[in-house]
């Protein structure tokens, strides 16, 4: 889906791709995976809306025991996740993603990039980084 910029629209998306797929499918998803997949989904299009012209687009789509998030903006720059500290103010998104997803990617596209990150659909020892 195409993005306008609103991230309060996509966390909205998000939120509510999950809730049809626990009602239609009758998929077991924890609240804190909402909740997970919402963070990740405002970081990541924060990052896409910020740094890159023009347009972003975010996918989402359940594979295996998790929701896949993958977000493209028009910048062929991979992102560098910064050194930790604690007394930086702001610019701790991509932390905060590789923090709590199970798996994050970030690849070249022919025409800018996209990045993935992987959330679990239940809590538990196995499902978390």
């Amino acid at each position: 889906m195409a993005l306008d910029g609103d991230i309060a629209k996509a966390r909205h998306l998000a939120a509510d791709f999950l809730a049809r797929r626990r009602a239609e499918q009758g998929l077991h998803i924890s609240q804190r995976s909402v909740d997970l997949t919402q963070l990740v989904v405002s970081e990541l299009v924060t990052n896409a809306r910020k740094y890159a012209p023009g347009q972003a687009r975010m996918d989402l789509r359940i594979e295996d025991d998790a929701v896949e998030v993958t977000v493209w903006d028009s910048d062929p720059a991979l992102p560098v996740a910064r050194a930790s500290d604690a007394g930086r103010v702001g610019q701790h998104g991509l932390e905060i993603v590789k923090a709590v997803a199970q798996d994050f990617r970030a690849r070249r596209e022919p025409v800018g990039k996209s990045i993935t990150a992987r959330v679990a659909l239940m809590d538990g020892p196995d499902n978390r980084r």
